[in-house]
């Protein structure tokens, strides 16, 4: 599904042609979650809850809202020359970059001793990583989108989209069975690079905005002209009528930073990982010990036995959401799964899964939570995430087993 050639919504009805089924589901989906961060705001201890929720449900609302999907914008100028979406995601990471590095020099004024930032996903760099971020992209490519857009895609109805996600929990099993043997081969040896400790808080940021600004600049010259339009009352402009790609990647950005301030980096598959990892543990399907693996940043896979976590919360909060803004914009079209759509998701599904664990996050915890923090694995994620989408595309569609442009 193209993700930046349209302003506007296609299709879907207008706010006073909602049908009142939809309007009341929608508003009872917002009653639920605002009663729901204030139920978890008063329990002791619960701080981090209500705001995973909270957070979860902006998130889930804006990528809905601004169709905002790595696999989807990055295809976009891929097949039709429109750098609109990866404009978005390049927004999306300066304006994170700029948030995050002014929260940890608040938090960690001097970079260049041995400690890093708490809970920032800075991970090892070597060529795990670069097999990791590979599979991810060819997961992206086979599935349609990665997994934080298959979120939302859950709440949109999408055919695709549940066995995208089953995927990848096998794929996150899978992935622990070969851990390993790739953790004593190479990542226990890899290098764990934070730019500010050889840069400077300033030099690691000008270096990120700069690399960011040539690349925008590089597809500026291919930006195509919006048609124009007149424009929608505000009402129709939020909730109905499609955002603006830049809008979803500032907001995106502005969302990673307030999240990292007061809960921690994003990710969308801790969650996932550990009730994977609880599961596959309960059948035998696991290791004896996975080395080192706890001992990583990124989306952590423990074991946990709250019912409620922030990662489940936040994931939560994201669907629900985004179900209730496809209600409104007319976009909750559930769909009959076909033969395609399983086959394609669970395949696509289980490469992403074992790209997201083996690199220790997925393009949100390790591409856009570790670019933010100045982690070099997340920049070459972001290589290898888009390189391994470009050469599955490619290969895919000359065998005639993925759709054309």
């Amino acid at each position: 599904m193209s993700s930046a050639s349209n302003p506007v919504l296609r299709a879907g009805p207008g706010l006073g042609d909602l049908s009142p089924v939809r309007a009341a589901l929608a508003a009872l989906i917002a009653v639920g979650l605002v009663a729901g961060v204030w139920h978890l705001s008063s329990q002791p201890g619960s701080g981090k809850l209500s705001l995973s929720l909270l957070f979860g449900a902006l998130f889930g609302f804006v990528l809905q809202r601004s169709r905002f999907c790595f696999a989807c914008h990055w295809r976009d100028l891929l097949d039709r020359g429109d750098p609109r979406g990866v404009l978005a995601i390049l927004a999306a990471l300066a304006v994170a970059l700029a948030g995050t590095t002014a929260v940890i020099g608040g938090w960690l004024p001097d970079p260049s001793g041995t400690r890093l930032p708490p809970d920032a996903h800075i991970g090892p760099v070597g060529p795990v990583l670069v097999l990791a971020g590979l599979a991810f992209g060819a997961g992206m490519a086979i599935s349609g989108s990665c997994i934080s857009a298959h979120l939302y895609r859950l709440g949109e109805g999408s055919p695709t989209a549940p066995f995208a996600l089953l995927g990848t929990a096998v794929g996150f099993v899978l992935a622990f069975r070969t851990w390993n043997p790739l953790y004593l081969a190479s990542v226990s040896d890899a290098p764990i690079l934070w730019l500010p400790r050889f840069l400077g808080y300033g030099g690691a940021l000008a270096l990120g905005l700069g690399v960011l600004a040539a690349i925008a600049l590089w597809l500026m010259h291919a930006r195509p002209v919006a048609p124009a339009s007149p424009a929608p009352d505000p009402l129709h402009a939020v909730f109905r009528n499609r955002w603006p790609a830049w809008l979803g990647g500032i907001a995106v950005g502005a969302i990673a930073t307030i999240a990292y301030l007061r809960v921690g980096p994003l990710g969308v598959t801790a969650e996932i990982g550990s009730r994977s990892r609880q599961a596959a543990g309960s059948l035998g399907l696991l290791p004896a010990r996975l080395e080192g693996l706890d001992t990583f940043r990124g989306c952590a896979t423990l074991v946990r036995d709250a019912l409620l976590t922030p990662n489940g919360l936040f994931v939560t909060g994201l669907v629900l959401a985004s179900f209730g803004a496809a209600l409104l914009a007319g976009q909750f079209r559930p769909e009959r799964p076909r033969t395609g759509h399983v086959a394609r998701g669970l395949a696509g599904g289980v490469l992403l899964g074992w790209g997201a664990m083996t690199g220790l996050g997925c393009s949100i915890g390790t591409l856009l939570s570790g670019i933010s923090a100045g982690a070099a694995s997340g920049w070459v994620f972001a290589v290898t995430m888009f390189g391994g989408a470009t050469l599955t595309t490619a290969l895919g569609r000359r065998l005639g087993l993925l759709p054309g442009p």
